[in-house]
């Protein structure tokens, strides 16, 4: 928020904003620096003054010094309409002698009679809503997220089990391979029979293919 600068001091923010919530207090801060050579006197005044609690309201800055002034919200018990504020505040500053006491300050101090120069600085009162909405606004995030990743898990697992239907009927497959080579290994050849060492080359490539698959499927 940019600063309201005027030739004796410098109010920053610009605005005073409140987090609004029921039967909570709230405040903001504002931090005056006097930017001449000269002490400074400053008061604080507000269309509301039931509504706030301001401290300093009155000071006296030394030069190139600074105050932070603190407002609070008294706790209020309902919405204002639209969450609209009309309330003001109104920042005067004007010079005062060397040394100062802030308690010893004239009545007429801000009286602008006889030519003396008061600066008014005026600030406006903006109500925001409490970060709730934020919050709420990043758990349904976070259980989208959530759901994303749940669906993407229960993916994984199916493609899981999946492959292990298959390994186990490449091994079931394998197991029945074998027990055929038992048999034919029993077998005698007899003179003439080449389809014997043919058909036993199949079956021993068949079963290295199925084996390989297995390994595949397990890593």
């Amino acid at each position: 928020m940019a600063a309201t600068a005027n030739q004796l001091v410098t109010v920053n923010p610009e605005e005073l904003r409140f987090q609004f919530e029921l039967e909570k207090q709230s405040y903001c801060d504002l931090k005056v620096t006097n930017k001449t050579d000269q002490y400074v006197a400053f008061k604080v005044k507000t269309t509301s003054p039931k509504k706030y609690y301001v401290r300093p309201n009155t000071g006296v800055i030394q030069p190139w010094d600074s105050s932070v002034i603190r407002v609070t919200l008294q706790a209020q018990r309902e919405f204002p309409p639209d969450m609209q504020c009309k309330d003001k505040f109104l920042l005067q500053s004007t010079t005062v002698t060397q040394h100062t006491d802030v308690d010893e300050l004239p009545s007429d101090t801000f009286n602008k009679d006889n030519g003396k120069v008061v600066e008014e600085c005026k600030l406006r009162v903006v109500y925001q809503r409490p970060n709730s909405a934020l919050g709420n606004s990043e758990n349904l995030s976070r259980q989208n997220s959530d759901a994303s990743m749940g669906s993407s898990d229960d993916a994984k697992q199916r493609a899981i089990e999946r492959l292990k239907d298959e390994r186990d009927a490449a091994v079931r497959q394998t197991r029945q391979l074998q027990q055929e080579l038992d048999i034919l290994k029993r077998r005698k050849p007899r003179n003439g029979d080449a389809g014997f060492s043919l058909k036993f080359a199949l079956v021993v490539a068949l079963i290295g293919f199925l084996a390989g698959l297995i390994l595949k499927l397990l890593s």
